[in-house]
């Protein structure tokens, strides 16, 4: 089926394209639909007023872009958009509006005319961006394809949540998000718009029944209804999974409060960097792990999650990396290779995805992966890894420099990686602890240690006697440190600053 998507082309030239691309790209949408823009068409020998016209006639969905412009009028004063309009509305065509803005004050007289005509016929929608458009238009096209017998089961996040009433939404919920939304924003709706009316303008209402993505986004008890929607966070000491587990933390709630929790759990577990108030009165607080990262890769395995799997997401903190897995697959076309270059947006769940980025808990612009990327190398850490482990999606951040890969290039033989892997849990080593560890003489202990030194995998703290002992190199620090020693190194100062930092341990 073809959806004519009608407007005045230079001023909503983007929202145009976003909604081709959109239709295009979502794994339901693109089975039922394609799309048409006039702009596509290669140059041919026949009148442009007769080409769209034409198209409108072969099109199943009608979808009406109305902004501030009235465009180009014929002979007789009318605009191709609202040809294109009459044309649908003759021809009976499913017409789908949407209008820009709430300010009608600015809209060219005939433009308003317009709108207003098309109110009169059927229900029109606002839209203030993009990432607004593209969720209402799915809803709409959801429904139309329900209505028409050719989607029999509604997609999970658009269906209706079995037993589950309005009563069920928390209204202080809503509120808090409304007020969230409209600062974060500029969402339309204030945060003393009815319950009932906030959903409806969400697209979280099926009939009068709050949908799933309604039950999980603002339900006094999710888990009720939907007992899988939990987050599950796991913090080993080592690098496997192994019992028993030092801490587990199973979360439950909405969907903001499971990211909150989970990132709150991850940053209380890793070590940080507390710096002196000489540049302000607030004192700069640095973790290993870039919190933005940590926060994309949760709110993302949360957002973009298989509902109907009856896995939950788990978190998972280990030694050297964090490994955050959802249920579900990576979305086609996307591959894991596409998610390190600029690629669209195709979110599993759009209505549930919607009200998480009104609430700036991510950006609908398929930058996720490439912000993890870029917030990992500017803390000198390796790029994260994103793999399908058969019907889970797993993001891995590495917590330190020395990876599988890493290593593997360094030419260690098996007791320093053996004592690559103690420092990495327990933080440091001397040279009697790993010649307790290894099983070898003080001289080939001292030998291994050396070349570690050498290798820029260890740094010496002290310089001799019992109390000398060895920690990995930072990851700030790899360079230029080569088998030296340094009092600062163990305070966590990094070389070329004069800032003294501590060291926190992280909590247990």
């Amino acid at each position: 089926m073809v959806i004519f998507i009608s407007s005045v082309q230079k001023e909503l030239q983007a929202e145009r394209h976003a909604l081709r691309d959109y239709i295009r790209g979502d794994p339901l949408l693109r089975r039922f639909f394609d799309v048409f823009l006039f702009e596509d068409l290669p140059a041919s020998d026949r009148r442009a007023d007769d080409v769209y016209l034409d198209e409108v006639d072969r099109c199943g969905v009608y979808v009406g872009l109305f902004g501030n412009e009235y465009g180009y009028e014929d002979a007789e004063g009318v605009s191709p958009t609202e040809r294109e309009f009459d044309r649908s509305t003759h021809t009976g065509r499913t017409r789908i509006i949407f209008v820009k803005g709430t300010d009608d004050a600015s809209r060219n007289p005939k433009m308003l005319k317009l709108i207003r005509k098309a109110g009169a016929q059927l229900i029109r929608r606002r839209f203030t961006n993009i990432p607004d458009l593209t969720a209402a238009l799915y809803a709409s096209l959801v429904e139309h394809l329900a209505r028409s017998g050719d989607l029999r089961t509604l997609p999970f996040d658009a269906a209706a949540c079995p037993r589950a009433t309005l009563a069920d939404i928390s209204e202080d919920k809503v509120r808090s998000f409304l007020g969230t939304a409209r600062r974060e924003r500029q969402y339309s709706l204030d945060e003393n718009t009815p319950t009932k009316d906030a959903l409806a303008h969400l697209n979280l209402l099926e009939g009068d029944a709050p949908t799933h993505a309604a039950v999980l986004l603002f339900g006094e008890n999710p888990q009720r209804f939907l007992p899988t929607s939990e987050v599950k966070c796991l913090h080993f000491h080592g690098t496997e999974v192994r019992k028993p587990i030092p801490s587990y933390q199973l979360y439950k709630g909405r969907v903001f409060d499971l990211v909150d929790q989970a990132v709150d759990f991850v940053m209380s577990k890793i070590n940080r960097s507390v710096g002196t108030r000489e540049s302000g009165p607030q004192a700069p607080v640095e973790y290993e792990l870039p919190k933005q990262a940590v926060a994309e890769a949760i709110v993302n395995a949360v957002a973009h999650r298989d509902y109907t799997s009856h896995a939950s997401v788990q978190v998972m903190l280990f030694a050297d990396r964090l490994e955050v897995w959802n249920p579900g697959e990576l979305p086609p076309p996307l591959t894991p290779e596409l998610l390190r270059q600029p690629h669209a947006s195709i979110p599993r769940n759009p209505l549930i995805a919607d009200p998480l980025f009104l609430a700036h808990y991510i950006e609908k612009a398929g930058t996720g992966t490439l912000d993890m990327i870029a917030l990992c190398r500017d803390a000198s850490l390796p790029e994260p890894d994103f793999r399908q482990e058969g019907g889970q999606w797993v993001v891995t951040l590495w917590r330190d420099w020395l990876t599988t890969s890493v290593m593997a290039g360094l030419d260690l033989n098996h007791r320093q990686m053996k004592g690559v892997d103690f420092v990495k849990e327990r933080g440091r080593i001397g040279n009697i602890e790993y010649q307790q560890l290894t099983g070898v003489t003080k001289k080939t202990a001292s030998r291994d240690l050396n070349d570690l030194l050498k290798k820029d995998v260890f740094t010496r703290v002290g310089t001799t006697g019992r109390g000398t002992y060895y920690v990995l190199v930072r990851k700030g620090d790899k360079k230029g440190t080569k088998g030296t020693s340094s009092r600062a190194k163990a305070k966590g100062t990094k070389r070329g600053h004069s800032r003294r930092t501590r060291r926190i341990r992280p909590q247990k």
